[in-house]
């Protein structure tokens, strides 16, 4: 018969040297509650928790959310092009889905793909950061190359200045 669970054997000291098998769905849920924390809210004076399902994905639940997914991009008109704060966050959100998915599965899968995510938005982050300081930096040198030039129009009428003054005098002698 076989069971809905997988077993993991660790090595311990029973008589035999292995420990009994770890509960996986437990061992998923755990690691979801960890990747995933349960969210909590206060209504009408009463603490509600919210967990992430445990249920494995069906093939349809995955077509249903690139459906969702699509739906989403054009009801909140995410840009298709270009850097794009809803498109980022409807990705994201996605993404956080199939890692629950991966993980309900694989939970060592599920934690890679945590890393991977981890990274990537990292790395978005350290885009963002550069991107801000070099329009900071263009920024300062428009204002600089702005005050350059009104520094130059006050030369150049300094100088016209001196030059009638010089004209004005070598005519007089």
């Amino acid at each position: 018969k076989a069971s809905a669970y997988s077993s993991t054997w660790c090595s311990g000291s029973t008589r035999d040297g292995r420990l009994p098998p770890i509960d996986a769905k437990n061992q998923a849920e755990d690691i979801l509650n960890s990747i995933l924390p349960p969210r909590e809210w206060t209504e009408s004076g009463q603490l509600w928790v919210q967990q992430v399902s445990s249920t494995p994905a069906t093939r349809l639940d995955v077509l249903n959310l690139q459906e969702q997914l699509d739906i989403r991009l054009q009801q909140r008109q995410a840009r298709e092009t270009g850097i794009c704060p809803v498109r980022r966050e409807l990705y994201s959100q996605c993404f956080d889905e199939l890692i629950r998915q991966v993980t309900i599965s694989c939970a060592e899968r599920g934690i890679l793909l945590l890393r991977v995510r981890d990274e990537i938005r990292m790395t978005i982050a350290a885009y963002q950061t550069l991107y801000e300081s070099s329009v900071a930096f263009g920024m300062r040198k428009a204002l600089q190359a702005e005050q350059g030039k009104t520094d130059m129009q006050k030369k150049i009428e300094e100088l016209e200045e001196e030059k009638k003054d010089l004209e004005k005098t070598s005519k007089t002698n």
